[in-house]
């Protein structure tokens, strides 16, 4: 993929690869603290993070997230290399419903997770993370040897996710869908907000409910003010990925990066619930021998009990000092009021309630393994 600028002196080259989305200016307009994320330039807050968090666990607030990538593979046997390529078994969905999956690398780790939508039984539309869109493409186009049509319509289309307890009841008069009977991982189309074939998922990534609505970059503008004007009632604001990440670790929700990689096992990481051995995929020979022989590290959640933050990459040791493994996610909790992360560590130190040492500028303070969602 050709870059977006390419006569870039080489002083103004790295900020102007970065990406905007349809409405990043809107978003500066609108006083969001900008970031680099993922390649694209995103709002990372807008009042403030504990605001924002607070504002959708309660309430309702609308993301723009327009910077995840997706795919649309169609044709007969778009099935089969879905199924070759995704750790999961997409045979099971049927049209309007909605599968997360991961897909294997050769080595044992993970390319990425993503989110597979049945269409019809000929067409499925997958959502991949930001930072892996081209790497996802090129390693599906590797396995498509069915002649199945590959679409990236990545940069056409826009995301915001409207999440909280009153999300449904904010959206209710933008659509004639009905929002409130949808169950969890299904999706509809439909016209919302007066603009045509628009899909609306109830999915999200802070289990706190509420839905996801794709819609082209022409319409976004459009749909987003009508979002605000719908939801001001319910006291909607729009939220940056600084709660974003604060609310999906409450939950103990991977992030593609930090808690899951290229190197990383699946079966280790807790993907096993979508690891499916009775079909054939990408390195499910490795993995079946790999859960056999047993696993060595699994990824827990572990609360702080000694002052400190966690972060990416801190050491975690046992009470002798002797490093078990390393944080993965890390922050303070806005609900709990306390530091809560993710991390790998030998099997030995990863049951419920076991005492472990987070290494925080040398000095190791004490935490203990609890099984998330952290906030229930």
């Amino acid at each position: 993929m050709a870059p977006p600028f390419s006569l870039a002196l080489p002083n103004q080259r790295i900020a102007l690869m970065i990406k905007n989305t349809a409405l990043s200016d809107m978003h500066i307009a609108m006083g969001a603290k900008m970031v680099p994320f993922a390649g694209f330039n995103m709002p990372v807050q807008y009042t403030g993070i504990n605001d924002e968090h607070e504002t959708v666990r309660k309430g309702v607030g609308v993301f723009d997230v327009s910077h995840m990538g997706e795919f649309i593979l169609k044709g007969a046997h778009a099935l089969d290399l879905v199924q070759k390529i995704s750790s999961n078994d997409a045979a099971k969905l049927y049209d309007g419903k909605v599968q997360y999956a991961y897909i294997p690398n050769e080595t044992g780790g993970i390319v990425d997770d993503f989110l597979i939508y049945r269409i019809d039984e000929k067409t499925y539309f997958l959502v991949v993370n930001a930072g892996n869109i081209q790497k996802d493409w090129d390693w599906i186009s590797k396995y498509n040897t069915y002649g199945v049509t590959m679409k990236d319509i990545s940069n056409e289309t826009s995301l915001f996710a409207v999440q909280g307890p009153k999300a449904t009841d904010a959206l209710a008069s933008l659509t004639d869908m009905d929002l409130s009977t949808m169950e969890y991982y299904t999706f509809k189309k439909g016209v919302f907000a007066g603009v045509e074939n628009v899909l609306v998922s109830a999915t999200g990534y802070t289990g706190a409910g509420g839905f996801e609505i794709y819609v082209a970059n022409k319409d976004a503008k459009k749909v987003w003010e009508a979002i605000l004007d719908a939801g001001a009632p319910y006291g909607i604001k729009p939220i940056g990925l600084g709660a974003r990440d604060t609310l999906r670790l409450e939950m103990g929700f991977c992030l593609y990066g930090n808690d899951i990689d290229d190197t990383t096992s699946p079966l280790e990481a807790g993907l096993g619930w979508v690891t499916k051995f009775n079909k054939e995929f990408v390195n499910a020979e490795g993995l079946k021998k790999q859960k056999e022989a047993g696993l060595q590290n699994k990824l827990v959640g572990f609360e702080m009990i000694d002052r400190g933050i966690p972060r990416h990459g801190y050491t975690i040791v046992d009470v002798s000092g002797q490093p078990i493994g390393r944080v993965t996610s890390g922050t303070q909790s806005p609900t709990l009021r306390k530091s809560i992360g993710l991390g790998y560590v030998t099997m030995g130190h990863a049951k419920e309630g076991s005492e472990i040492y987070i290494d925080i500028r040398n000095n190791h303070l004490k935490a203990k393994v609890v099984k998330p969602p952290f906030v229930k």
